[in-house]
């Protein structure tokens, strides 16, 4: 078996024991704050993809979801709210600061960061869309500085399972803003 094989065999073995240890979690530990940990890593021969937004398990202790787009879209009983290129609600974190995200650890396998695929544009948004450096030296994206996240339990494009978890995960609005309304 070539060293390449072997190398994919055991990228696959990895991704599948972090996705069964993620799936097998019964908390939600979005409390978690401190010093960032690597959220995720290509050194496993994961990438972050140019598809808008795949989650993408590696070898670090979360996951994470990328895009160069933020775009707005109107949702019912909810109004104007801050999507990802395909479709997907973006969050912020209450205990985050501006430009620092607080989300680390098993917070950032649950609510998985955006990170930048390329320079992020805004489509519809009116706040400005930038760009944090993390402590693990990855690029997350943020609105009117604050970092952004997507929700793993959103299943598909339009969905809204996360807003007001905890008291502290709220979908943004284009103007960068927590989104108050329950739908």
């Amino acid at each position: 078996m070539s060293p390449h094989r072997i190398a994919l065999v055991m990228a696959s073995g990895v991704v599948s024991a972090l996705l069964l240890t993620a799936c097998g979690s019964s908390g939600d530990d979005s409390a978690n704050t401190g010093a960032a940990a690597p959220v995720a890593s290509a050194s496993a021969g994961t990438t972050a993809p140019s598809d808008g937004g795949t989650p993408t398990a590696s070898s670090g202790t979360g996951h994470m979801v990328s895009t160069n787009m933020l775009m707005s879209k109107t949702m019912s009983g909810m109004g104007a709210v801050v999507t990802d290129a395909q479709g997907f609600t973006l969050y912020r974190y209450g205990k985050d600061q501006m430009n620092m995200s607080m989300c680390t650890g098993s917070c950032a396998e649950t609510w998985m960061p955006v990170m930048a695929d390329g320079t992020p544009q805004g489509m519809g948004v009116q706040a400005k869309v930038g760009v944090l450096t993390r402590d693990d030296g990855m690029k997350q994206v943020t609105l009117a500085g604050w970092p952004l996240y997507r929700y793993m339990g959103d299943t598909k494009a339009g969905e809204m399972n996360g807003q007001g978890k905890d008291g502290a995960w709220f979908a943004v609005t284009p103007a960068g803003e927590k989104t108050t309304a329950s739908g």
